[in-house]
């Protein structure tokens, strides 16, 4: 009995022990290799699953997106994101996740989205862009300025993106800033229309001369005819006429078909009171189309402010013959009338009177073709009793009165030609 007792105590100790070596076995922490394989078995699995399952919602989302369901197309491309369907093209899934909240009017929920995809694509242009206008769309400028910047440098050569960051910058009261930007758009579109006239406003906000722009642009591009046209067209309008001289004269070496050129030239020699050179100007102009009347009196006119009567009235004349306008009329009595008044004597005499009425009828001639430019001198000559009339030829001597007309003897009517004729009722 005892000796069955002694085994039985014996085969207790062996299974104690070994229970005690299978629970030590199970204890042990299972090694890296199998947590390894069973992360592995997880990847593996979820990409059987996303290659089944991404396609279909990328399809979905697309479809979605084409019929303008925005609230379907938010919830599908929160599950494409959810299960990291958005790695094969991520600037797809998150500009369209975008938008779709843009329409929703959820630009906030847009920026979120935007904000998300340039985690995994910091550079990207078009998600840069989208958050920009999300920002502006939430009025958060300082975010959209800064986001413009961002821009700015990515792609240095993109006009409508430094536009966009001038205009902030402008708004801002950030002027040196907006300067800077202008200029380089400047620099990549020399014709940028918008940006001169921009850059051309800032300087004169902030008290610098807008000259400065105009003549850096001219002097950089000095074949470029239009730059020189507008930059002497600044001068003469800041009353510089002998510095706009200067500069129209390099244009017509470049271009000496230039009408705008010779235009502004004889304007310009007409305001720094150079009188002959402003009739050249206008004859070089009057040259290269013989047909504008306009020129003629142009020339006229600067020809009356220098004296020059005689030449005056051939170029009055000149307008007369191509044109016969009410302003041709009106240009050729204002040459007489000037001289008259240039001329006259204190006691009026019978050339002045000659002269007066000469010029009264070119401007009654100018009034019949509807010009009336002249109707104050026209009225002055009628109420002031200088006319030559029918006791001024009873006068005259007999031999004069046989011609049927008469003409100024005073020196300073020499230049006249035509005869003031008899009336039929004197």
């Amino acid at each position: 009995m005892t000796t069955f007792y002694n085994k039985i105590k014996y085969n207790l100790k062996i299974v104690s022990f070994l229970f005690l070596v299978l629970l030590s076995i199970m204890c042990v922490p299972p090694s890296e290799n199998s947590e390894s394989d069973n992360n592995e078995k997880k990847q593996a699995y979820w990409d059987s699953v996303r290659a089944v399952m991404c396609p279909r919602k990328m399809s979905s989302a697309a479809e979605y997106y084409k019929n303008r369901d925005w609230e379907s197309t938010v919830r599908i491309y929160g599950d494409i994101v959810r299960y990291r369907c958005d790695q094969d093209d991520p600037e797809e899934v998150y500009q369209y996740y975008a938008i779709a909240f843009e329409y929703l009017g959820q630009f906030d929920s847009s920026e979120y989205v935007l904000l998300k995809g340039l985690q995994l694509l910091p550079d990207n242009i078009n998600l840069r862009k989208r958050l920009a206008y999300s920002y502006k769309k939430q009025a958060k400028v300082d975010q959209e300025l800064m986001e413009y910047s961002r821009l700015s440098d990515l792609i240095p050569n993109d006009v409508p993106v430094k536009t966009e960051l001038a205009k902030l910058y402008g708004e801002q009261g950030l002027y040196d800033d907006q300067i800077d930007i202008l200029r380089q758009i400047l620099d990549l579109d020399p014709n940028n229309e918008n940006a001169q006239g921009d850059i051309a406003r800032v300087y004169e906000q902030t008290g610098r001369d807008p000259l400065q722009i105009y003549g850096e642009r001219f002097r950089n591009n000095p074949d470029n005819v239009s730059y020189g046209l507008d930059f002497a067209e600044r001068l003469l309008n800041a009353d510089r006429p002998e510095d706009a001289i200067d500069i129209l004269k390099q244009v017509i070496l470049q271009d000496k078909t230039s009408k705008v050129a010779y235009r502004k030239l004889g304007l310009a020699y007409d305001r720094s009171g150079s009188y002959d050179e402003a009739s050249n100007a206008y004859e070089e102009l009057h040259a290269l189309d013989p047909r504008d009347h306009k020129v003629a009196i142009q020339v006229s006119d600067v020809n009356i402010a220098a004296g020059n009567y005689g030449k005056a009235m051939r170029w009055s004349e000149k307008a007369v013959t191509s044109s016969k306008s009410g302003e041709a009329y009106g240009q050729r009595g204002n040459v007489y009338y000037k001289a008259f008044q240039e001329c006259r004597s204190v006691d009026i005499s019978n050339g002045d009177r000659i002269i007066a009425s000469l010029a009264h009828q070119s401007f009654k001639l100018a009034e019949e073709n509807d010009y009336r430019r002249f109707n104050n001198s026209l009225l002055w000559l009628e109420e002031n009793e200088v006319l030559f009339g029918r006791s001024h030829w009873f006068m005259l001597d007999a031999n004069k009165k046989k011609q049927g007309y008469i003409k100024p003897d005073e020196e300073c009517y020499n230049w006249v030609e035509k005869k003031l004729e008899k009336d039929p009722s004197w």
